[in-house]
């Protein structure tokens, strides 16, 4: 029997998703509908028969929201792979299938996005058994979606002669198109929307790789080669993964194999490319208004609202995006949400922050959010989950006072080491070496007034850290 390793890629930043959507805290990472976030829905969809867990390469700044997303749910991967930089889909790809071969130079990955939607999941499970069949032969297997409407944010995958199980070979792959081509697909037939999602023997993907890719395949032997073990994460080698071109699977390998073969498949699929997407993808209100959050609309139509923890109204307004974040509101036409990006790239050349954090900053030991600040001080509200531990550090430029407001800590302070309960508050001077703990079982909540000359993050010496960081702040 043929072993199946589904690996979840999660590099991406989603950016067309802004403000929600960040650097730091990418879709993948959000809970855009339901309880779940995008990542453990991916996580637990691939929980199929033969398969083992998941194996999941994500960004390192992300390594440690991946690994308690899938603690919550109860998944221990086969592995966190980190990578040091983006590089497209076939990078990730080759570190996928030379990692499986150590295990099972014949096994079948299914590589699967953490960013998309599949509403059908007794679909997907099917799709995946043909899929791994087709595979096992030695073909390249792509999941084609059947298009419902002359989509032009996809690529399309137009199918050849059949070739059995479900299978067809794949005659090309078409970039997105204009609106009259794609509806020119949609009534010739035979064209397919290209899901990002594959299937593939891992000794076979290496020898297309060799053929189509060698750069990549080396830059990815070299990065696995001098990969080190952090905590539970393999952590790439930046110098020679960097070295690995930056292109996707499609292009460094699938429009040139002669393997490629495509499954037909009808999933309730959507990559939720932008807000509209969302929309499409949403429960929607008699009026077509799909609202999370505290919402009230009158006499409005067809909007999405993601509101905050503010009250957010609506009047007399159709075809809106509004998304509402502590630090940031959109507003937007429907009509322009793959124009998103426009926004995020003109906040990065501002060097505005709000592109790549948001108001909650969240860190292994849990989360902290700047309530106020001002030229000499700062105020943050932070939250230490059970068990966290921040950092054994000092500070050069600023001091700050404590206030428990919630649970109880175990403060280090210089040559002093005591417990901080509800209402009690203690002084960190500057300079003084310090830690906080949480060793009880319910969250940690305090109140930091920071004061001094400079505020910022990267005024820190960590002495000791428990997560291995060595700098990243806090």
């Amino acid at each position: 029997m043929t072993n199946l390793f589904p690996v979840i890629l999660s590099g991406g930043s989603g950016t067309r998703l802004w403000p929600m959507s960040r650097t730091a805290l990418p879709k993948q990472l959000l809970t855009l509908r339901g309880q779940r976030t995008m990542i453990q829905e991916t996580a637990l969809r691939a929980q199929l028969p033969g398969a083992t867990p998941p194996l999941l390469i994500c960004n390192e700044g992300h390594r440690f929201l991946v690994a308690e997303q899938m603690r919550a749910i109860s998944i221990a991967p086969l592995g966190i792979v980190l990578e040091p930089v983006a590089r497209n889909t076939a990078a990730a790809a080759a570190i996928a299938a030379l990692t499986v071969s150590k295990q099972d130079a014949q096994g079948v990955i299914l590589l699967l996005p953490s960013d998309h939607f599949i509403d059908d999941e007794k679909e997907f499970s099917a799709a995946v058994a043909k899929a791994a069949i087709v595979a096992a032969e030695g073909k390249l297997v792509t999941f084609g979606i059947t298009p419902t409407v002359p989509e032009t944010g996809y690529g399309y995958i137009k199918r050849a002669d059949a070739l059995g199980d479900g299978a067809y070979a794949v005659e090309s792959f078409v970039e997105k198109p204009d609106r009259d081509t794609a509806a020119g697909y949609l009534a010739h037939g035979g064209y397919y929307w290209n899901s990002g999602m594959f299937a593939f023997r891992a000794d076979i993907f290496l020898d297309e790789l060799r053929q189509f890719a060698p750069a990549i395949l080396n830059a990815a032997k070299g990065a696995l080669e001098a990969a080190k073990e952090d905590l539970d994460f393999v952590r790439l080698d930046a110098g020679s993964f960097s070295a690995a071109p930056a292109i996707s699977i499609d292009y460094a390998v699938m429009e040139h194999t002669r393997r490629a073969a495509v499954i037909p498949c009808t999933l309730g699929w959507s990559d939720v490319g932008n807000w509209s997407a969302l929309w499409e993808n949403s429960p929607r209100d008699d009026n077509g208004n799909a609202l999370q959050g505290d919402v009230v609309t009158i006499a409005s139509k067809n909007c999405l609202v993601h509101g905050g923890q503010q009250l957010t109204t609506l009047l007399g307004v159709q075809n809106l995006a509004v998304v509402v974040t502590d630090d940031a509101i959109l507003v937007a036409d429907q009509a322009h949400a793959q124009e998103v990006k426009q926004i995020t790239d003109h906040l990065k050349s501002a060097k505005r922050e709000e592109v790549d954090q948001h108001a909650i900053v969240y860190r292994p030991w849990g989360s902290y959010q700047t309530v106020n600040r001002g030229p000499r001080h700062q105020v943050k509200h932070i939250v230490v989950k059970p068990g966290g531990r921040l950092s054994l550090q000092l500070h050069h430029k600023r001091a700050e006072h404590w206030t428990i407001v919630e649970g109880s800590g175990q403060v280090t302070c210089g040559d002093k080491v005591f417990m901080l309960r509800e209402n009690e508050s203690t002084y960190i001077p500057l300079g003084a070496r310090h830690r906080l703990e949480n060793l009880g079982d319910k969250p940690l909540r305090l109140i930091e007034v920071q004061s001094g000359s400079y505020l910022g993050e990267d005024d820190i010496v960590r002495l000791e850290d428990v997560y291995g960081r060595t700098s990243e702040s806090r």
